[in-house]
């Protein structure tokens, strides 16, 4: 298995392992939708969560996940609190908020036609 991390690297973020770079932001749009589909969590949840619906393709870690969350916070996009996790240790607890909730819709909305239009790229045969 190949796993692959996550660094923030200027205006995109490199999967290691894999030559390949997927746009910044991309991170983003997956704790937002990840805040959508499962409510309040913390980010350790939430790291763990994207990992699993990736089947093991990328490992997200602390240095990743946390400047995320503060960025999506500091944007308004996620609010959070401190509570206690299930094994009683002090975390902070994000969910998304309505601006979150619209900022969503966009850049799930931007990626679709990004996929789209790579996708035609990539069948063109010539």
């Amino acid at each position: 298995m190949d796993l692959l991390t996550f660094y923030r690297s200027g205006f995109i973020l490199l999967l290691m392992g894999n030559t390949s770079e997927i746009p910044y932001g991309t991170l983003d749009l997956m704790v937002l939708k990840t805040l959508a589909l499962i409510g309040k969590i913390h980010g350790y949840g939430i790291a763990r969560r994207i990992e699993q619906v990736a089947e093991g393709s990328l490992a997200l870690n602390q240095g990743t996940i946390y400047p995320a969350l503060l960025r999506l916070e500091q944007r308004g996009w996620i609010s959070s609190e401190w509570g206690s996790s299930e094994n009683n240790r002090r975390a902070r607890f994000y969910s998304i908020t309505a601006a979150g909730r619209k900022q969503l819709v966009a850049e799930s909305k931007s990626w679709s036609r990004t996929v789209a239009l790579m996708n035609r790229l990539l069948e063109t045969n010539s």
